[in-house]
């Protein structure tokens, strides 16, 4: 707030010196008054040489002169009148004090010298205005410099916390509002930097926790994948030692449910992985015979009806292709539940493999929802277990295979289309 007296003082100071100045100049002092002796003395010396004017020069008058004749002619003039007085009526309009020559009640001419009231106010006009600019001057000087004050210590830091608030909402918070040597708004400043401190501390902690999370949940995922593969060696030795109907179905259903406990796991551990940025996906040459072998090894119901496979070589992670397989089907049979055909073609650089079931679908405006993360049909899905995860890292894993993933409605159902890409 010193800033502000500094400029109210000086403010109040221009204005009273400019009050002074007025009432100084503001009206004519007696001292110029009109000395009405030395006009008669100079009345009386120019009747006397009227017929002679010239006679005038050197005479000692205290003033400027200039004679007009009777008819109002200019007659004589000392040195310093101007040469656009030529008549009474000029030297009247240029603001000389005219006087009648009269002798005897005879009219000779006029004698005309400089007004010195006149003179004086001219003078002090001129004072007056040089002192109003001058103040005039000063005054905008201090404006301009409370301008700029107010600019460089008011407006700009309100707009570099302006800035700092919406970097701030869209989560920048690794730049620190700078303090400035004599801010006004220090405390304001220190409060907003230590909230975006706060704000960094509070997301350091919630993204450590959130690491620590997926961890957990990655590592729960691996677990329960070793006692669901001791259940299912478990089922396919019991259906070995059996031949009574009713408990090979249930030993079967039993490997079913397991094999899906096997899938979500994988699914859950695959997509935290991603999120962990641990993913990884080792591709090398095979021969397009694995496709077969990998289409056999999850048809556990028997429903895949498959098409002959063009010998060609493909790059691929067999176990990571085995895992998209193996989601696919298993979707299939959960909300489908018919057969599954299976065919084969070439797409420019890529073996184009089409899985297709008969179940009727899904609406055309959810097909490219399937593949996003968590999104599971609004048609089909009431009542069925899972997690959204499937066709999600399904699609993942194929592009980092650098092929691709796409589902597409047919008449009868559903197809989902693998670029696998050729060696």
């Amino acid at each position: 707030m010193k800033y502000y007296r500094r400029f109210l003082v000086l403010a109040v100071v221009a204005a009273a010196v400019l009050l002074i100045v007025i009432s100084r100049y503001g009206g004519i002092s007696d001292d110029h008054e009109r000395d009405m002796v030395m006009m008669n003395h100079i009345v009386q010396t120019v009747k006397e040489h009227i017929s002679d004017p010239e006679s005038l020069n050197g005479m000692e008058l205290d003033s400027e002169l200039v004679v007009f004749s009777e008819s109002g002619d200019r007659i004589y003039a000392t040195d310093n009148i101007p040469g656009s007085v030529h008549t009474a009526a000029d030297a009247g309009r240029e603001g000389y004090f005219c006087m009648a020559v009269i002798d005897n009640g005879r009219f000779l001419g006029t004698a005309a010298v400089p007004d010195p009231v006149l003179e004086e106010y001219n003078a002090k006009k001129n004072s007056l205005i040089i002192t109003a600019v001058m103040i005039f001057s000063l005054i905008m000087v201090l404006l301009i410099a409370a301008g700029i004050f107010i600019r460089i210590r008011i407006i700009l830091p309100f707009r570099r916390m302006e800035k700092f608030a919406d970097s701030i909402a869209q989560g920048n918070l690794d730049d620190p509002l700078l303090m400035e040597k004599h801010n006004m708004f220090g405390s304001f400043t220190e409060s907003f930097d230590l909230m975006r401190e706060e704000l960094k501390a509070a997301r350091s902690r919630e993204d450590e926790m959130k690491l620590r999370e997926k961890e957990l949940t990655a590592s729960l995922s691996h677990d329960i994948k070793t006692p669901v593969t001791g259940i299912k060696l478990i089922c396919e030795l019991l259906m070995c030692k059996t031949d009574d109907p009713y408990l090979t179905e249930k030993i079967s259903n039993i490997n079913q449910k397991a094999e899906q406990i096997h899938i979500l796991a994988e699914d859950m551990l695959t997509s935290t992985l991603d999120e962990l940025g641990e993913m990884r996906v080792n591709c090398r040459d095979e021969s397009s015979a694995v496709l077969h072998g990998l289409v056999t090894e999850h048809d556990t119901k028997m429903l895949v009806h498959e098409g002959a496979v063009p010998e060609c070589l493909i790059r691929i992670d067999r176990g990571r292709l085995s895992q998209v397989i193996a989601n696919i089907i298993s979707n299939s049979y959960k909300y489908a539940g018919t057969e599954i055909d299976v065919s084969y073609g070439f797409r420019d650089s890529f073996l184009a493999m089409t899985l297709s079931d008969h179940g009727g679908g899904v609406p055309e405006d959810e097909v490219d929802l399937l593949t996003v993360k968590y999104y599971r049909g609004k048609s089909n899905s009431d009542g069925k277990e899972g997690s959204g995860l499937g066709l999600y890292i399904s699609g993942e894993l194929m592009k980092r295979m650098n092929g691709d993933l796409s589902c597409t409605k047919t008449e009868n159902g559903l197809a989902v289309t693998l670029l696998i890409p050729l060696s």
